[in-house]
């Protein structure tokens, strides 16, 4: 093992940024390598004119990159981004931070203080398949719990019906209940019959009786579709917020929003203007009243947003015909 050399590799999902210093701290070489098979076989040549085996920091205990330097005969030593954080103030004073002055941190961490951490022990294939497999499994619980969080949540707010008449609203049955009925008008004339037939259909195994589940349906408070377009408007950041205290009132830029939504919206908006005469007209509409471009893309998305809410509640395919405003556009410019 190379005593004199120490590497710190600061891991990224497309490059990882590598340093290499001496026992004196002084820096070897830098550079950075890519997330792929040619960028993993240029660190393992360029690591290896520097040594066989030496002694590398990273801030992750396990994945493909920490197995191949392990496989390669150098000692890996995890550390704690908790323990890095802690460190950079020893380095600068102005909090900043970048992949090149971590890794060059972490390599002298590991010259510093390298008899605080120890290093990773190979792991056979049959471990490195069950840790994956472990880790896998985790990832889509997690992922399954955060959707029946988030289909709770929508249903509380639009149908709080659909949420409690099955035990669980993510079993089997309630998502094939909500395929059934995928609305409160649409089990508006819903008897114990039906729902009797229809459980049975799903090999329905609970102790309620039918009527008893029509009974949580019927009985839960009732849902606020006209509030759930304001909360989608919300969430596409298509509305500003407001802030009141007192007498003071002022709006502003709603920046906390789903942002992929706020994309989508507006480039549909953006690019509606140029092809259909009523989005183009909300658009100069808000030009003319001092709008610049962008707060009036913004308005424009918060009048489609209205329409696609309608067509979505309405299970209908927006039609320009049934466009109240749009039609009215139409026929007073002759289109």
């Amino acid at each position: 093992m190379s005593n004199d050399v120490f590497v710190g590799l600061d891991w990224a999902v497309h490059t990882h940024a590598v340093c290499l210093i001496d026992a004196a701290g002084s820096v070897l070489e830098r550079f950075e390598v890519t997330h792929d098979h040619n960028g993993l076989a240029d660190l393992m040549r360029r690591l290896a004119r520097h040594g066989q085996r030496l002694r590398i920091a990273i801030e992750r205990p396990s994945g493909l990159i920490v197995d191949a330097l392990v496989d390669a005969g150098h000692e890996v030593f995890p550390i704690h981004p908790n323990a890095v954080k802690a460190s950079r103030p020893r380095y600068r004073s102005h909090g900043a931070k970048s992949d090149a002055t971590d890794a060059y941190l972490l390599a002298d961490l590991l010259r510093t203080d390298g008899h605080r951490w120890r290093a990773l022990a190979p792991q056979s294939d049959d471990i490195r398949a069950l840790r994956a497999l472990v880790r896998s499994r985790d990832d889509l619980v997690a992922a399954r719990i955060a959707a029946a969080n988030q289909l709770t949540s929508t249903l509380q707010a639009f149908w709080p019906g659909a949420a409690v008449i099955f035990a669980d609203v993510a079993s089997p049955i309630a998502l094939a209940f909500l395929r059934r009925y995928p609305s409160p008008s649409s089990a508006k004339r819903l008897s114990e019959a039906q729902l009797q037939r229809f459980c049975k259909a799903q090999h329905y195994s609970g102790h309620r009786s039918a009527a008893e589940l029509l009974q949580r349906l019927r009985s839960a408070a009732a849902g606020h579709a006209g509030k759930c377009t304001e909360r989608a408007l919300a969430e596409a950041g298509a509305v500003p917020v407001t802030y009141q205290s007192g007498k003071t009132r002022s709006v502003a830029f709603r920046w906390a929003c789903n942002h992929r939504l706020r994309q989508a919206i507006t480039c549909l908006a953006d690019n509606s203007r140029h092809a259909n005469a009523w989005a183009k007209s909300v658009y100069q509409a808000a030009r003319a009243r001092g709008c610049d471009h962008t707060h009036a893309v913004r308005i424009l998305a918060r009048a489609w947003l209205r329409v696609i809410w309608r067509a979505w509640t309405d299970r209908k395919p927006y039609d320009p015909s049934l466009h109240g405003n749009a039609a009215a556009l139409a026929s007073a410019t002759g289109g």
